[in-house]
């Protein structure tokens, strides 16, 4: 049976990722750092589908933790590396502690995970690492300097991961996502989504069910890696 570890599965796109990859017939590993109500609730969704189920509660800022729970994980075909914060505000007003935690999570997590993934990748002879970025680690997002950078660092490094690992049959892809339906997007007033939707091509917010889809496309097609597949709307093209 074939292994998915899901980071941040615990609500939102994660959640919905982890049940889409339970639906194709994956067991589902996946982690939560402190929503242990909403991961309780994810475990009990894939438990009623029939899929193997593990949930490690772990800070993927944290080398230990991460260390932690691939120690404890039984196999592992496919890593989505989900889990992530975000940030608002001006640079001027934006502290280095909010800087580097913003990075910590969205940044070093993935990198801290791949590591550790790369070693089961190896001894399975191969593997598939998706890494859920942000359009607004293409552009730049205004107030959002520290979410904006660390997006675009994860683009970076899955760039150069695929290149790095491809020739063990390892596939590195990214997700752009734009403007999802999600708690992390309730910061945002009701005017202001509309207004970022009024001009989309689609003239709507995505959905986590479509995130999820497009990451199990990335899992299935063997033949695409070092790729930034926008999930937009076409709010960038």
């Amino acid at each position: 049976m074939s292994t998915v570890l899901v980071t941040g599965g615990s609500r939102g796109i994660g959640r919905a990722i982890c049940l889409a990859f339970a639906e194709a017939g994956y067991d589902v590993a996946f982690c939560y750092a402190k929503d242990g109500a909403g991961a309780e609730q994810t475990r009990a969704m894939l438990e009623r589908m029939g899929a193997g189920v593990q949930c490690f509660c772990c800070d993927v800022s944290n080398e230990q933790s991460v260390q932690e729970m691939f120690s404890s994980l039984f196999g592992l075909e496919v890593l989505v590396n989900n889990a992530g914060i975000s940030s608002f505000g001006m640079i001027q007003e934006t502290s280095l502690a909010q800087w580097e935690r913003v990075f910590a999570v969205n940044s070093t997590g993935a990198f801290l995970c791949t590591r550790a993934a790369v070693p089961k990748f190896l001894q399975r002879g191969e593997g598939c690492v998706i890494n859920v970025s942000s359009m607004w680690g293409e552009t730049g997002a205004s107030c959002e300097a520290a979410y904006s950078a660390s997006k675009a660092a994860l683009i970076g490094f899955t760039k150069a991961a695929a290149k790095e690992l491809g020739a063990s049959n390892i596939r590195v892809n990214a997700l752009s996502c734009g403007l999802i339906c999600t708690k992390m997007n309730e910061v945002l007033s009701a005017e202001d989504r509309r207004a970022f939707v009024r001009d989309l091509p689609v003239a709507r917010e995505g959905s986590a069910e479509e995130v999820a889809q497009a990451a199990l496309f990335l899992a299935k097609n063997r033949y695409i890696t070092g790729e930034v597949l926008r999930i937009n709307g076409g709010a960038v093209i």
